[in-house]
Parts: structure tokens; sequence; C-alpha cells
């Protein structure tokens, strides 16, 4: 009986702390602007916060289908975790940056990562509101390095013209076209103009693009830490379970 008191009431309370933190990592995902996995990871967090509370009602009062039923969207949970985590990897599994000699920042091209993520950022509904959202939090007004190193993937391409184009620096967010500038198709999307820079061009599309794949092998990496855990949460409370029937609930507490 004390095996299993303490597996149920251990499993419980550790599932619902442990569901603030994935609700955590859900808000600090919407603070980014691409978007994706922000809502689903507050929606996993919040149906394991309610589930968490119906496990603890049931095994504090005494109502054994609640905590069955809590075991039961415990592994449902766990099978999407294990979904997702899989999607996040395969999504990400390519990509990498080019170094550019001098500079603190690489170059990325969107044509490296998976299908699914080009599509994505190449959706025109979808970047209007990624644009929108980048504008909006001034990822360019803390530029003010001359030399231009050590710019975020995001600076390097939404705050500044192309390497191809051979603008001439002026300032930060100021370029002036020379005689020798690209016919690059980003070139001609450059403007000075604080609201449009290069939030139109294809190298922003690039940077975000590796800046959603940073955000997802973080999330990938909690997730793995995730289905850890539920699944030691799961066996702990399997075992509580085990041999128990209704009649032991009453005993519990007299």
């Amino acid at each position: 009986m004390v095996r299993f008191s303490f597996a149920i009431a251990a499993s419980t309370i550790y599932t619902f702390m442990f569901s603030a933190l994935i609700f955590h990592t859900g808000l600090w995902l919407s603070s980014e602007c691409e978007g994706f996995l922000d809502k689903t990871v507050i929606a996993l967090g919040a149906i394991l916060t309610i589930i968490s509370i119906a496990g603890i009602i049931g095994f504090r009062c005494g109502v054994p289908w609640l905590v069955r039923m809590y075991l039961v969207v415990t592994f449902v949970l766990i099978v999407l975790l294990v979904c997702l985590t899989i999607f996040t990897f395969a999504v990400t599994n390519k990509g990498f940056g080019e170094s550019l000699s001098g500079r603190g920042y690489k170059e990325y091209k969107l044509g490296d990562y998976g299908n699914w993520l080009q599509n994505r950022v190449n959706n025109n509904e979808n970047w209007r509101k990624i644009s929108s959202c980048l504008q909006d939090k001034e990822v360019c007004k803390s530029i003010t390095n001359a030399e231009l190193l050590g710019l975020t993937p995001i600076q390097s391409g939404c705050c500044k013209p192309s390497e191809l184009c051979n603008f001439r620096y002026v300032s930060p967010g100021n370029w002036t076209k020379t005689a020798e500038a690209s016919s690059d198709t980003d070139c001609a999307f450059w403007d000075n103009d604080p609201s449009i820079l290069c939030f139109n061009c294809q190298s922003c599309k690039d940077k975000l693009s590796e800046n959603m794949k940073t955000d997802w092998i973080v999330v990938s990496i909690f997730n793995v830490l995730s289905i850890v855990f539920l699944i030691v949460v799961y066996c702990l409370l399997c075992l509580g379970m085990t041999g128990a029937d209704d009649d032991s609930w009453s005993k519990i507490y007299p």
C-alpha cells in the first residue's frame, strides 16, 4: 500500500511541475517571429497540466478512474512527443552556414534546408507575418558597429545588403549603390528605409531559416528530456497501479 500510494502521488505531482516547464518553453517559442511549434508545445503543456491536476484529484479523493485516465493520456502524450521530436529532427537535419573570411557571421541559403522548411518560409502569407514581426521587434535597431562584426544570422540577412551587392557602407542601415553593384535580386530589394531594409530579400528568409533551425533543435533536445521524464513517471505510476484494486483507494486516506 505504501508503494502504491507513494508511486501515484509522486508521479502526478512531478508531472504537474514538469508541465510548467513545457508550458514555459511554448511561451518562449511564441516570442520568436517564426511561430509554429509554439502553439503545439503550449497545447501539450496545457494538456499535461490539466491531466496532472486530474491525477492529483483522483489520488487525493480516491477516484481511481481519474488516475487511470491520467495514465492513458500520459501515454498518448509520450507518443505525441516522440512524433514531434522525430519531425523536428527531420526538418532541421540539413543546413550549414558558410563562413565569410573577416566577418563575424555566416551566409546561409534556404535551399540548404529541408523542403518543408523552405515551403513554409517561402509562403507569402507566412513571410508577411514573419517580416512584420521582425520589424516590430526592431532587430536592426541595435546595429551600431561600423565593421558590422558579430551580427546574428537575422541581422546579417535582414539588416544589410548581401555581400554580393558590393554596396558602399555609409552607416548601419545606410548603403550606397556602386558601379560594381551586382544584379542579384536581393540587391534590388534593398532599401535604406528602416521599415524596408532587406526584409523582402531572400537572404532574410535564409537567415530566418537558420534561426528556426536553432530554436527547433533546442526544442528537440527538450522533447527528448521530456520523453525520458514522462516514461520514468509512467513506469512509476504503472508500478503503483500493479496489483491495486478499487478497494485500495479507500485505504489510502481513511
